[in-house]
C-alpha cells in the first residue's frame, strides 16, 4: 500500500487554496463542499493547502517548510497527500484513488460503483448510527454484537447495505435479529492469487474474529481479513475452539 487512506475533518477550519482558473476554483468548491474556510497562503492557522499554479514549486516548497501537508495540481511529485474520487451516499464515503497514477481511472472506478450503491444507503449509515445504544442494550458483548451486526448486512441479509431498504429496516431488524453464527470454518487456497478467492471464502475472512494460516500463505490473501482479526500460524494442532468466527486457511 503506498499511501494510507484517511477522511480529514476540516468543518469551520481554515485551508489554503493558492488557485488559477478553472482548477483553483475546483479546489476552493471541493473545500467549501467540506465545510471548510478557504484562506490564503498566509494564513497561519491552516494546516492543509492546495496549489494549483502554472509554476506551483517554490509556494509549495514553503508552505511544506511551515509544516503544511501540500496537495499540488498535476504533479504528484510535489504532493503529500492526493485526492481520491468519492462517490458520496449521505454519511457513506467511498474514495477511489490512484495515488495520483490516473485521475481518469479513479474517475471511471467510482462511477461504475455509483451504479452499484442504492440512495439509501446513507440512510441505513445514519439509522444504524442512532441504534447504537439500543445494540449494545441488546447484545452488551463486543464480540457477539458484532457477529449479529455482520449477519445482517451479509448478501441476502436484512441490512444488505447493497439493497433498497425503508426508514424502519433497522428496528425491525433490531426487533427481530439475531446474533451471527461463530464456530470453525477451514478451506485450502486454490491459489496464492488473493483474487481466486470464492465469494464465501471472502467473506469468512472479512467476518473472522481470528485467522490461523499454514506456513507459505501469503499476505496478499490474509489483508483480505479484519485489521483486528487475531491472525496466527498453525502449529501442529488445531487452534481449540472459541467464541466467534475462527477460519483456518490451508495452502494446496
Amino acid at each position: 500500500m503506498h499511501s494510507l487512506p484517511l477522511f480529514h475533518r476540516i468543518s469551520g477550519r481554515p485551508v489554503i487554496v493558492a488557485g488559477e482558473g478553472d482548477m483553483g476554483e475546483a479546489k476552493a468548491r471541493l473545500v467549501e463542499r467540506a465545510g471548510g474556510l478557504v484562506v490564503g497562503p498566509d494564513n497561519p492557522e491552516a494546516r492543509l493547502a492546495f496549489v494549483a499554479m502554472a509554476e506551483p514549486d517554490e509556494l509549495a516548497a514553503r508552505l511544506k517548510a511551515r509544516g503544511l501537508l501540500v496537495n499540488v495540481a498535476d504533479r504528484p511529485d510535489l504532493c503529500d497527500f492526493t485526492l481520491p474520487s468519492v462517490l458520496e451516499r449521505g454519511d457513506v464515503l467511498v474514495a477511489v484513488s490512484t495515488g495520483g497514477a490516473s485521475a481518469g481511472l479513479a474517475k471511471v472506478l467510482r462511477l461504475r460503483l455509483e451504479a452499484l450503491l442504492p440512495a439509501s444507503l446513507g440512510a441505513l449509515a445514519t439509522a444504524l448510527a442512532g441504534a447504537r445504544g439500543a445494540m449494545r442494550a441488546r447484545w452488551a458483548d463486543a464480540g457477539e454484537r458484532r457477529r449479529a451486526l455482520d449477519a445482517a448486512l451479509a448478501e441476502g441479509g436484512p441490512l444488505d447495505p447493497l439493497a433498497p431498504h425503508d426508514e424502519g429496516a433497522v428496528a425491525s431488524w433490531l426487533a427481530g435479529g439475531a446474533a451471527g453464527h461463530g464456530g470453525t470454518v477451514e478451506f485450502t487456497l486454490a491459489s496464492d492469487d488473493p483474487d481466486d478467492l470464492t465469494l464465501r471464502q471472502a467473506r469468512w475472512l472479512g467476518s473472522a474474529d481470528r485467522v490461523f494460516y499454514s506456513p507459505g500463505v501469503p499476505a496478499a490473501v490474509l489483508t483480505r481479513a479484519r485489521a483486528d482479526a487475531v491472525q496466527r500460524e498453525l502449529g501442529s494442532e488445531p487452534p481449540a475452539p472459541a467464541d466467534g468466527l475462527t477460519v483456518i486457511i490451508r495452502r494446496g
